[in-house]
């Protein structure tokens, strides 16, 4: 069998797969996040080494395993971070997340070099402060004293990699994700490295997401419960490792959203796909010679999680707070959220977005409210889809995956706004390791990638009602609109920031 973790946001997600892939046990490790004023986003990477540990331990406990039995290790891991590490490969500060959105003025450093569009060509993506490099540029300008100490760079699955075999590398999806990786050559790219005055010694190397890293240590072992020498397997970012749970490992595969904490559409294509309006972007799949473009969000399933707090619901169950959406009504009485509570990546790309509640008046409820923010992020990935249609992609439907993808309510308000079916796939939560302990068996050399099919099936359609899409695509339109007419304003908020 074979052990996935996928080292998410708001915790670790470990599960255990047998040879075919099928799941049979999982647990989840939470862990905090430092989130404050300016855009900061922080966690530490010992806590993710903590929650690996005791999520081994737990899984092989609970599950009866035999630590002999676990053939090999595969991470999946959050993106676009930034790991640093001094001459012993100890973190000399926390680790930097793909929230956080304080370079701002390292990314417009870049800009004032490398034109946008031929960076969005070369790198699959927009130069902006969300990205891996210009987190890096802040901390040297920022940080001096902990800069002195950095002599390496990575990114979270790298890093537990690394505590578990004593080889620092990384993999062309996690690279693609750092806004340093050249994905015409497949090498990190020189003109950005030059552009931001960073050695690229600082770099790891970059090998396949199947290949295998090397044994687990001795000293990583005894601290898991695994056998010494178990193999660990590069394993990739998130995105792409949920494209492989959800099945998506061909063009042919079609398109899917994750209603995760960041939540994002996308899909599997041979060639990097370009939006003319540079809203999407392109990661590598851990398929080889693949790629996922993608439009994300920030704060998706996040909106959902802040909202019921804020709206004083957190004595209910996320399932009732959400489902009692149903009985709301949102835009329908001129009530629209906007979700844009960390900044935001598609389509705006503007760190200094803000959320807001527009059209409040004395007569709604919290119903209305949770109706309100369901529906705002429902517009935005509406837009996010035009941004991939926009670049070429066909679409006839969605699949769904991720915690926001288990509620009837929420799918079928993405149906009738997006105005085509949406699926529930079978994978849901477990998309990401599930997608991770493929990867690892294919780097075993015990499956190909297209075992996903088979463990990633339609169990719900969501049909949308015509007249339903018929007003929500107006409702669309106002939404757009209020982002338009508060977007200066964000940009003078930012400044007092």
């Amino acid at each position: 069998m074979i052990l996935a973790h996928d080292l998410g946001t708001t915790g670790n997600k470990a599960s255990l797969h047998d040879d075919h892939g099928r799941l049979l046990s999982a647990t989840t490790v939470e862990y905090g996040t430092n989130f404050g004023p300016g855009g900061v986003a922080e966690q530490s990477p010992e806590d993710w080494w903590n929650a690996v540990r005791k999520a081994t331990s737990t899984l092989i406990t609970t599950s009866d395993t035999h630590p002999g039995d676990v053939s090999g290790v595969v991470i999946s891991g959050q993106m676009m971070g930034a790991v640093l590490l001094d001459a012993d490969f100890r973190p000399v500060r926390p680790a930097i997340i793909w929230a956080d959105a304080r370079s701002t003025a390292q990314a417009a450093g870049l800009l004032e070099q490398i034109p946008g569009i031929e960076a969005y060509r070369e790198l699959g993506h927009q130069v902006n402060p969300t990205y891996s490099i210009t987190k890096v540029m802040w901390v040297r300008a920022h940080e001096p004293n902990a800069w002195d100490r950095v002599r390496h760079f990575c990114l979270a699955k790298d890093y537990i990699n690394y505590l578990l075999t004593g080889r620092l590398v990384t993999d062309a999806s996690d690279a693609s994700s750092t806004n340093a990786y050249d994905q015409q050559t497949g090498r990190w790219s020189t003109r950005v490295l030059e552009a931001a005055g960073l050695d690229s010694a600082l770099m790891p190397s970059i090998i396949g997401s199947t290949e295998i890293v090397g044994g687990m240590t001795d000293r990583a072992s005894s601290e898991v419960g695994l056998n010494p020498q178990t193999p660990v397997i590069t394993g990739g970012g998130d995105g792409p490792m949920a494209a492989v749970g959800a099945g998506v490992v061909s063009e042919a595969d079609g398109v899917y959203v994750s209603l995760g904490s960041s939540s994002w559409v996308s899909c599997a294509s041979n060639v990097p796909l370009h939006d003319p309006e540079m809203r999407s972007m392109t990661f590598n799949h851990v398929v080889p010679g693949m790629f996922v473009p993608t439009a994300t969000m920030q704060a998706g399933a996040a909106s959902v999680s802040w909202a019921i707090e804020a709206l004083g619901l957190s004595g209910m169950s996320t399932t009732d707070a959400v489902e009692g959406a149903a009985e709301g009504r949102g835009a329908a009485t001129g009530l629209y959220f906007l979700p844009h509570l960390m900044g935001e990546r598609s389509p705006y790309w503007n760190a200094d977005a803000a959320g807001a509640f527009i059209g409040l008046e004395r007569f709604h409820t919290t119903k209305d409210m949770m109706r309100a923010v369901l529906e705002g992020v429902g517009y935005n990935l509406a837009t996010c889809l035009d941004a991939l249609r926009d670049a070429g992609r066909e679409i006839d439907g969605v699949d769904a995956i991720a915690g926001g993808a288990l509620s009837d309510t929420w799918l079928q308000v993405l149906a009738d706004i997006w105005g085509f079916p949406v699926r529930r796939r079978t994978v849901v939560r477990e998309a990401n390791s599930t997608g991770a302990a493929i990867t690892g068996l294919v780097g075993l050399g015990r499956a190909e990638f297209e075992l996903s099919h088979n463990l990633s099936r339609i169990s719900a359609e969501f049909i949308p009602d015509p007249d339903e899409h018929e007003q929500h695509r107006t409702h669309h339109q106002l939404f757009l609109d209020a982002y338009a007419r508060l977007e200066g304003w964000f940009t003078k908020r930012g400044r007092f920031l």
